[in-house]
């Protein structure tokens, strides 16, 4: 009988990520998904304070753009899951990563107020996942740049659509 000897592979789940890249990739995962989360709450946040004269309008645009986070943070967190890493879940771990800065509830702040706050973090989104997705392709794994691909575009959309109540 013939033994043979255990290798550990070098690379996820035979996916072709090697474990030198995946640390890196996973580091720039946690901090996406910390940024979409604290932009989920901030947007929540003004949905539940806008006030003034188009509060209706507003309150549903808020309600469809937290929405549509919500959908990313999950992404994300299986994103980082699918590679092997552990999901941030907990307000301390998001906090401590986040790139974005938190909003404190406020129920006075003017609706123009909101809007450019989260035009300048969904923005700022925008500016760091393009350089997230050209480090991710620059260690090999294309498949988390194409997903950060398609969340940058979505962040540039709903910037586009912030930027519209603006102007």
């Amino acid at each position: 009988m013939t033994t043979h000897s255990v290798v550990k592979p070098s690379v996820v789940s035979g996916i072709g990520l090697k474990d030198s890249s995946k640390a890196a990739v996973l580091s720039l995962l946690d901090l996406t998904l910390a940024d979409e989360y604290l932009l989920y709450t901030k947007t929540r946040n003004f949905h539940w304070n806008v006030t003034g004269f188009h509060f209706a309008a507003m309150h549903k645009f808020f309600e469809e753009q937290y929405e549509q986070l919500d959908g990313f943070v999950d992404e994300v967190a299986e994103r980082s899951r699918a590679l092997g890493g552990r999901s941030l879940g907990s307000m301390r771990e998001f906090l401590g990563k986040a790139r974005l800065a938190e909003s404190l509830g406020d129920a006075k702040k003017k609706e123009e107020t909101m809007l450019a706050e989260l035009l300048s973090d969904h923005e700022s989104l925008a500016r760091s996942l393009r350089k997230d997705v050209d480090e991710c392709a620059r260690l090999g794994d294309q498949g988390t740049a194409d997903f950060l691909t398609g969340l940058l575009e979505s962040h540039e959309k709903m910037a586009w659509m912030l930027r519209s109540h603006l102007s």
